[in-house]
């Protein structure tokens, strides 16, 4: 007989024990996660293709029935689910034990991919040679430790993803982009680019749904030069990530916030909303966190614009009749378009930003004053007394391998699901610039309506406190804002809503809720 949860809490009760459905799920799970651990130790099961299928068709079929028997006896609706009462979900033992291991398995990933198997001259063994057969279907090539991690990293976000979508198929929004962060995973980062490898050879490796700063490694010179040998398909993508950063970028930002990228197409986005989602709540709320946010991540945005001028910079030359772009055209034409976006910012914009403004200043000022100083203390190949491939390197060490990688995904348990994209993404920076400035998105609040539950800031993953706005009526109009929309659809009253309608002929809520004198029919009908 078919029994319904039918408790009205909004707090969510205490975990019960597993039931039989989700026992079996685990086991199952666990069985095909144990194939993979079982390779470490190089065992020859034979028909690597047969036992990779198994590995991961187990997998899926533990996440997607475990998923099923979690949800499909509940009625669709907030589910907060003892959050605050599993040890995995809240700091506990098994949160910090799978914090452990996801960063173990991040370090031995990046930094010694022999303990997976990885041979540079012979044949792969353990957990990489398991995953050959699907690598030389796809590329012809044999798997690497970066292949592996992307057809695992695939599997989870298409997993979880059916997870999340029936945790919240109450909300078609949630259902939909869901669907985009899947697909564009599977097909523009795994799929397209493997097979435009076996395709064309001499075509450096692109994920499509990638822009800079995010492959600040797009315009190094091996890159160009491959982009240009690969003839017209070349030229097109390379033309293709330009337009993403001065075109495409900001049109769709303009209309939609930053959401269209870091909540539907990005690939760090996509497994944060997915695997990360029972971490969503452990994100720090506290003023400090958010100062530190500002400074770090806008840091990292100044650190990979000048480490990207200076990677260009140090293959450039100055020989007019060799080169159409020469070392100082280049430096010129950065700090024009740096000029004219500040200028414009501090003349239009300057109340909007309040005293970010200062810390703008203070990362615009930086980076001419190094720009300056790269032009009469730099030579060839070197930038001021380093070498150009040594700040390619530093910044991959740091930024793209221990901050993305090893504290972004691995701390989830500890730190939320969006440390990475909340203190170290450049690109979620400039966007969130672009959609503070410009947009034309914001989630705009019915503060008559609030209840003060606490649901929408709990689970903000960017650790923006959205009661506290919807308890005075005042839209949300955040940098840090990643769109996903979770806060609204966990408000039982319906307070807020996502909208990227025109900004002329709203009204301020805060004036008509604190009882100030407005003309509401002047509002409604000005034009």
């Amino acid at each position: 007989m078919r029994t319904l949860d039918k408790s009205m809490s909004l707090a969510g009760e205490p975990p019960k024990a597993l039931n039989t459905n989700q026992k079996i799920s685990v086991l199952i799970g666990m069985t095909g996660l144990g194939i993979l651990v079982l390779q470490l130790f190089n065992l020859q099961l034979g028909n690597s293709a047969l036992w990779l299928s198994i590995s991961l068709l187990l997998i899926f079929l533990g996440v997607f029935l475990f998923s099923q028997a979690a949800y499909a006896h509940k009625h669709e609706g907030i589910k907060n689910d003892g959050v605050w009462f599993k040890s995995i979900s809240s700091r506990g033992f098994l949160g910090w034990l799978t914090g452990i291991a996801l960063t173990g398995f991040y370090i031995v990933l990046y930094f010694y991919p022999e303990y997976l198997g990885l041979v540079q001259d012979g044949d792969n063994k353990g957990v990489i040679a398991l995953f050959d057969p699907l690598s030389k279907a796809l590329s012809g090539n044999p798997a690497s430790q970066w292949f592996v991690y992307g057809a695992l990293y695939t599997l989870g976000i298409l997993a979880f993803g059916l997870k999340f979508m029936w945790k919240y198929r109450h909300n078609g929004y949630q259902r939909l982009r869901t669907l985009s962060v899947m697909f564009f995973q599977t097909a523009f980062a795994f799929i397209i680019p493997e097979i435009m490898a076996r395709l064309n050879g001499d075509l450096p490796y692109y994920d499509l749904k990638n822009m800079w700063p995010l492959n600040y490694y797009n315009f190094e010179r091996y890159r160009i030069n491959g982009f240009i040998d690969a003839g017209d398909i070349g030229l097109a993508m390379l033309l293709f990530g330009i337009l993403s950063i001065f075109v495409i970028s900001p049109i769709l930002t303009y209309k939609y916030g930053k959401r269209w990228y870091c909540s539907w197409v990005c690939g760090c986005g996509a497994l944060a909303e997915t695997v990360g989602d029972p971490f969503r709540q452990l994100s720090d709320k506290s003023k400090f966190a958010w100062k530190v946010e500002r400074w770090v991540v806008h840091s990292v945005v100044v650190f990979v614009t000048l480490m990207t001028t200076a990677v260009i910079y140090s293959y450039l030359g100055n020989d007019t009749s060799k080169y159409w772009l020469t070392k100082t055209t280049f430096l010129i034409g950065v700090s024009v378009i740096l000029t004219a976006v500040f200028a414009w910012a501090m003349t239009y914009k300057r109340d909007q930003l309040e005293k970010d403004a200062q810390y703008g200043a203070i990362g615009y000022f930086t980076i001419i004053a190094v720009l300056i100083g790269m032009h009469f203390f730099s030579g060839d190949g070197n930038i001021f007394i380093f070498k150009s491939n040594t700040l390619r390197t530093t910044y991959s060490f740091l930024i793209g391998s221990i901050f993305s990688g090893v504290i972004g995904t691995g701390f989830y348990p500890i730190f939320g699901s969006r440390v990475w994209c909340r203190f170290g993404c450049p690109m979620a920076a400039i966007l969130g610039f672009q959609q503070r400035l410009f947009s034309k998105f914001r989630i705009t609040t019915n503060g008559g309506q609030c209840i003060s539950c606490g649901n929408c800031s709990t689970y903000c993953e960017m650790g923006i406190d959205v009661r506290a706005y919807a308890q005075k009526g005042e839209n949300i109009v955040r940098s840090s804002c990643v769109g996903c929309g979770i806060c609204s659809a966990v408000c039982p009253r319906g307070v807020l809503k996502l909208e990227n309608g025109p900004q002329e002929g709203r009204i301020n809520p805060t004036e008509v809720l604190l009882g100030n004198d407005v003309d509401l029919m002047k509002l409604v009908n000005r034009k």
